[in-house]
């Protein structure tokens, strides 16, 4: 592996030719750890926790949306979903009303427009009431080289993810406010919010904008009794975002590499997290940024922590290497 080598060769001063006599590459492995940390896929807070809440998700209708949709409506909540696909939207709804016994409700909404999240948010007034759970899970993204990205491209994505949430939460917090009533506030976002990522241009820049304007109202907005917190999965195999994301399914064994615990997350462990921090044993959970990602991001920002591909026989030989290596 070139980054084992290079890594290897700054620490020691051994050169590559050397390395590859010793340690020359070989496929991927298993990785045996993932035994050892396996998902849980109860839920996790106690039943009735949602009792008389009414909690609001965008794109609710699918993938990570549609999992923490069932969690809270599991643990009492009436649920509202929206997105642009109604017919999608209604069969979730339906399918989570009958599986849980509690009522969920479809909107159709477009997030990039404010005018539709006005009309929405008036509908779910109508039929629930305020929220007093928001998630903003609404997304969109691809890969794509940035010399290739049109301005079409980086709108479609600016405008689901940051504009999308911010006229969300800017209309439900205003109508909050007015009416003297708290709320939790959730968004979804990445672990690359944090560091920014190539080929990913426009859904990095969008992320890190929501993940500046709930840190910005966590601190304006607390005065109004409103929680304003975020989750950055790492990677989560759901059918929409890994057909965009993964089309050829080539970057699946290489995401789990690099993650420590050995696989991959799963949307039930997402939803109880997000119930946690909407629920009222996270109280005091405000501005939080909580990485949930297996360990991937630390595993890829540490410069050697490739080196843990070498086995003890190597380090042996490695350790002999550095004994007779001469000088500075």
């Amino acid at each position: 592996d070139t980054q084992v080598q290079t890594a290897w060769h700054r620490w020691t001063g051994v050169d590559r030719q050397t390395f590859q006599r010793f340690f020359p590459s070989s496929p991927g492995s298993p990785l045996p750890q993932s035994q050892f940390f396996p998902p849980a896929k109860d839920v996790m807070l106690p039943t009735g926790s949602f009792n008389n809440r009414v909690a609001f998700i965008t794109g609710g209708g699918t993938g990570l949306g549609r999992a923490m949709t069932t969690t809270l409506s599991q643990l009492g909540a009436q649920c509202v979903i929206a997105s642009r696909k109604l017919d999608v939207l209604q069969q979730t709804a339906d399918e989570i009303s009958s599986q849980t016994g509690n009522k969920v409700h479809a909107v159709q909404c477009d997030v990039r427009d404010p005018q539709a999240v006005s009309v929405c948010v008036d509908q779910m007034e109508t039929l629930t009431g305020l929220p007093d759970v928001i998630i903003n899970n609404a997304a969109g993204n691809f890969v794509c080289p940035s010399e290739r990205l049109s301005p079409n491209g980086w709108k479609s994505i600016t405008d689901i993810v940051l504009n999308g949430t911010a006229f969300i939460t800017l209309e439900l917090g205003k109508r909050l406010i007015k009416s003297q009533r708290g709320a939790s506030f959730l968004a979804i976002t990445t672990i690359y919010a944090e560091s920014g990522s190539g080929f990913v241009v426009p859904s990095a820049s969008a992320k890190a904008g929501v993940e500046a304007l709930y840190k910005s109202l966590a601190a304006e907005w607390g005065r109004y009794g409103h929680r304003f917190n975020i989750i950055q999965p790492g990677p989560i195999r759901t059918k929409g975002a890994f057909s965009r994301l993964d089309p050829t399914g080539a970057f699946e064994k290489a995401m789990i590499s690099r993650i420590p615990t050995g696989r991959l997350g799963t949307p039930e462990e997402i939803a109880n997290l997000a119930a946690y921090m909407s629920s009222d044993f996270a109280t005091w959970m405000s501005g939080a940024v909580i990485r949930f990602d297996g360990g991937e991001y630390v595993s890829m920002a540490g410069e050697f922590n490739e080196l843990r591909r070498v086995t003890p026989d190597q380090w042996k030989m490695m350790e002999a290497m550095i004994r007779n290596t001469k000088g500075s």
